[in-house]
């Protein structure tokens, strides 16, 4: 049985660079909720990173950092604009109408998982400005890479924090996967987010090779004082805040996530060249990150499963795979291989 697992990133071992991180942390005592060195360090090493000055609040989980982004942006009668297939649309169940004390969500069209300027500036001319019984516009969340694989370009980004500026909307970014993004685009993450008008970044740093840590980077410093309330009384200020700190320290440091994302990338790049050439399998969207959506005959879906190797079948035909950073070729071959058998 094969045990090569391409259902989410998320399968994946921790990286290297992570775990001696954790290793080098874990030694002596070191205070506590956050006081602790290397906590105060990611202040500087974010700071370096984005080219600007950042609060920076380290975080355990990808929906715990978008859901406390969004309640420090958005009124609890505001309304937060996303993709409809956005993960805080539609897998976060519910947390960031929770965090935000009832703010709505207002899922706007994306066929390839991004939605466009026009979309965005009709949905908030309709909305009802200063009407006291409709939610007002408050926020775009913008998910880079999307959640069908796509990239939104800089010129898209600045575009969409555009619109938003002009009606005086936040900007948020869910960046589970913002290391691949940058890694693809080729870019400074400084030209992706505040340069480009993003206030907030969720930065994901679990799916590609930590073990349990985002960070909420924060550019508009206006909102940060209240943050750092909303994540005590959430529980995402640990005890122990040193392990999730020292995980997000060894990521960036070296570029490390850059490496690792280049490697997830171009496996995904080789599944989805060598998927393309079987006639019978479609690709649905352009494979621009580390995910590969195609639509498989159906015994070669099973034919897959069958045999052991982890793919995430979302009806109709319809399947995503996911190439982590400790993807080889030989993994990438050998699934190729075995999709051809079913062919």
């Amino acid at each position: 049985m094969a045990q090569i697992n391409f259902r989410s990133d998320n399968v994946a071992p921790v990286s290297e660079p992570v775990l001696r991180a954790i290793l080098a942390a874990n030694s002596g005592p070191a205070l506590s909720y956050g006081a602790d060195s290397i906590t105060k360090r990611l202040q500087e090493r974010f700071g370096a990173l984005f080219e600007t000055e950042v609060r920076v609040f380290p975080v355990a989980t990808g929906t715990a950092a978008n859901a406390l982004s969004l309640s420090a942006l958005t009124p609890p009668y505001g309304a937060i604009y996303c993709s409809d297939v956005g993960h805080i649309n539609d897998s976060e169940c519910g947390a960031a109408e929770f965090f935000t004390g009832g703010a709505k969500l207002v899922a706007l069209p994306a066929p390839d998982g991004r939605f466009d300027p026009a979309t965005l500036e009709a949905a908030i001319k309709r909305a009802g400005i200063g009407v006291t019984n409709k939610v007002q516009p408050a926020v775009i969340s913008l998910t880079q890479g999307t959640e069908r694989g796509t990239l939104y370009s800089l010129d898209q980004v600045k575009a969409l924090t555009a619109v938003a500026k002009r009606h005086n909307l936040k900007v948020h970014m869910d960046g589970a996967r913002f290391a691949n993004a940058v890694a693809a685009l080729g870019v400074k993450p400084a030209e992706l987010t505040w340069r480009a008008g993003v206030d907030v970044l969720s930065f994901g740093a679990t799916k590609n090779g930590a073990m349990s840590a985002e960070a909420i980077v924060v550019f508009d410093l206006s909102v940060a004082d209240d943050l750092a309330y909303r994540c005590r009384r959430a529980g995402q200020v640990h005890s122990k805040m040193r392990f999730i700190s020292a995980q997000l320290d060894g990521f960036v440091a070296e570029d490390a996530w850059l490496h690792l994302a280049r490697q997830a990338n171009a496996m995904a790049v080789r599944l989805s060249k060598g998927l393309t050439q079987i006639a019978s399998v479609e690709l649905l969207y352009p494979t621009e990150i580390n995910e590969v959506f195609v639509r498989l005959p159906q015994k070669m879906i099973q034919g897959l499963e069958g045999e052991g190797f982890g793919i995430l079948d979302r009806g109709e035909g319809m399947v995503r795979l996911v190439t982590a950073f400790n993807v080889t070729e030989a993994d990438v071959d050998t699934v190729l291989a075995a999709a051809r058998r079913y062919a």
